[in-house]
């Protein structure tokens, strides 16, 4: 389950592809508002803010995650999940990222600090991790990768994040495949088509089996996420969003 929800956020990535600083495509106050479905099935809501917090001195981003199951989801199996990262503006890089998870009788809560000049990450248990350059929590993951200029990029070229979750760092590959035309309850939007390479086994049965649609207007928001799992088709759609830059 842990590296299903790493995959939805989605570091080499060509230099002329990445946008920096002012030139983020998202501002705080962004709100997003997704709905999960399970087949026919609405099994939750995922919502996700950013706000501009003064941490240790210094201005940065705070991005948000809040996951809750809703309906007959719910009283299978209640989910209650939060995440957080707080990032530099400019490198999108994480100063401290946060989860407090609640899920069935399941609970956990733990944090990181992310010590980006010396290559370390400290969990809340005062452990040390030696970790590679630009490494990301998966909040900071969501906004990194919106800042890149597909528009640079030739259908398959492949991008390579570097990422910290769970005690653990996964590298991934993601694959651009071009645009396409997606409609949700809440319109049609053309977008950038994207294919991590994920692991198989537990949940996946094929590499490519998960889909990010990003809009491919200058927001570079998120519209739908889709997963095929040995359990069936899981997807995830935007449907209300406010506060966007442009």
């Amino acid at each position: 389950m842990k590296k299903i929800i790493l995959y939805i956020f989605l570091i080499f990535i060509p230099i002329n592809a990445f946008n920096q600083g002012n030139q983020n495509h998202f501002v705080p106050g962004e709100k997003l508002k997704f709905v999960l479905y399970y087949g026919m099935i609405n099994g939750g809501v995922v919502n996700v803010d950013l706000t501009s917090v003064n941490y240790e001195g210094k201005n940065v981003y705070q991005g948000t995650l809040i996951a809750t199951s809703t309906g007959l989801a719910d009283v299978i199996y209640k989910v209650r999940d939060e995440y957080q990262s707080i990032f530099d503006p400019n490198t999108i890089l994480p100063y401290k990222a946060i989860r407090d998870i609640s899920e069935g009788k399941y609970k956990r809560y733990d944090h990181a600090f992310y010590d980006n000049k010396n290559l370390k990450v400290t969990n809340n248990k005062y452990k040390e991790f030696v970790v590679p350059a630009n490494i990301r929590d998966i909040i900071a993951v969501f906004y990194y990768i919106r800042n890149v200029d597909f528009d640079k990029m030739k259908p398959g070229d492949k991008m390579k994040i570097n990422t910290f979750f769970d005690n653990e760092i996964y590298f991934l590959d993601v694959r651009y495949l071009g645009t396409e035309i997606i409609k949700t309850k809440k319109s049609e939007y053309k977008c950038y088509k994207l294919v991590p390479f994920v692991e198989t086994g537990r949940a996946f049965e094929n590499d490519d089996d998960m889909t990010i649609f990003l809009s491919s207007d200058r927001n570079r928001v998120p519209v739908r996420v889709e997963f095929t799992l040995k359990i069936g088709s899981i997807k995830c759609d935007l449907i209300e969003y406010s506060g966007l830059k442009y």
